[in-house]
């Protein structure tokens, strides 16, 4: 892959991950969102066109909540080793931020992996390959809305329906748009879907 191809190729990842983000309910500024290849290119990439993936690296916090923080760290390994989940965990441990999404150029091992759940009761880390993000799958005209219940909501919903956890239908953890949303088991996501006679109508599923 040419220089030219690969800056190309970071920018639909940036704006991807700057998107799931924002959708998730943190600040990101429109800019960020609405950076045209030129402009991400004069910012990120040196005199030889390579982007430093360093650079692209953020941190924000949640619009209701300045206290909840989150971290996107690029990974300069194209195969993502234990080193690197280490680099990423000391950037967490300084910045005193418990989440994190690594995104990674191509792969990752699964030692890497079981980092990431050895690390769970202290840290809540997610990982995304740059080819997961280079289309953003919620803008796509077959994904329906999906918003994800707070626990108020949930409980109010199971209980004007008269429902158990169990009944409700369910989407896997590994579901792409429950990746997206970084949905946790547990969690309810509402789903809005066009309807020709109702106008739209709503289903609701379950984490698991």
């Amino acid at each position: 892959m040419s220089e030219q191809d690969e800056t190309a190729k970071l920018w639909k990842v940036n704006r991807t991950i700057h998107e799931l983000v924002k959708d998730r309910g943190f600040q990101v500024s429109v800019d960020e969102i609405n950076m045209d290849l030129a402009t991400f290119r004069e910012n990120f990439a040196n005199n030889g066109g390579v982007v430093d993936r360093n650079q692209l690296n953020f941190y924000t916090n949640a619009r209701n909540n300045p206290t909840d923080q989150i971290f996107v760290f690029f990974s300069e390994e194209r195969n993502v080793g234990v080193k690197t989940m280490r680099k990423l965990l000391s950037i967490l441990e300084e910045k005193a931020i418990q989440r994190g999404i690594i995104v990674f150029p191509l792969t990752m091992t699964s030692s890497a992996r079981k980092v990431i759940t050895a690390m769970a009761a202290q840290y809540r880390l997610e990982e995304f390959s740059e080819s997961d993000l280079l289309v953003n799958i919620v803008h796509h005209t077959l994904v329906p809305r999906h918003d994800v219940l707070s626990p108020e909501e949930k409980k109010i919903l199971l209980e004007k329906y008269r429902l158990k956890e169990t009944q409700l239908p369910r989407i896997q953890l590994a579901d792409p748009v429950a990746r997206y949303y970084g949905l946790r088991r547990g969690q309810v996501v509402k789903i809005t879907r066009p309807s020709e006679t109702s106008g739209r109508y709503a289903s609701y599923r379950i984490c698991f």
